[in-house]
């Protein structure tokens, strides 16, 4: 089952949903809008490596905005802090930003139970578009959960702003 508009707001309300700033004109029918952060991250290196940290690039963008280039992959992250230790969140980019060619979150829209902090996006355009803080992005829905819950506790818990993959860390040695 999936969260209607009106029950986001009393889950807000009561604590069963963190959302920070909430803003009740983000709020849609059965979804919650998020916002483009300031911050953009990129690889530096032509190469990115699954094995380990890779150097990245940091960008601010001003008001004036960002052009996002087809041929590079950059990791933008909402300004709101969302999470919940009940409900399942998933994100999913805008129809309008996709209306753009704006390609947000295709590989990784679930959210685990027990995340807080702000969510890495990951934005691919399909070509040259310029991008802005604080234009909402993306949706978050809330799904019920069954079962027992065990509270995510991973590498990328209270994240502030866009976080590069830790992917590495989870190498195991191969026989």
């Amino acid at each position: 089952m999936i969260l209607t508009g009106p029950e986001i707001v009393r889950a807000a309300g009561d604590g069963r949903i963190g959302i920070s700033p909430f803003n009740a004109d983000q709020v849609n029918p059965n979804s919650y809008n998020v916002r483009l952060g300031p911050t953009l991250l990129t690889y530096a290196d032509g190469v990115i490596d699954a094995h380990r940290a890779n150097p990245t690039e940091c960008r601010t963008m001003g008001e004036e905005g960002f052009v996002l280039r087809p041929e590079q992959l950059y990791l933008g992250h909402t300004m709101e802090r969302v999470g919940s230790d009940v409900f399942v969140p998933l994100l999913f980019g805008r129809s309008s930003v996709g209306r753009l060619g704006l390609f947000v979150e295709i590989t990784a829209p679930i959210g685990d139970i027990g995340f807080n902090g702000q969510w890495t996006l990951m934005l691919s355009p399909v070509r040259p578009l310029r991008v802005y803080p604080g234009m909402k992005i993306g949706q978050i829905m809330f799904f019920v959960s069954i079962g027992d819950i065990d509270l995510y506790a991973g590498k990328y818990q209270e994240a502030e702003g866009p976080q590069a993959s830790r992917y590495w860390k989870d190498r195991v040695a191969v026989p």
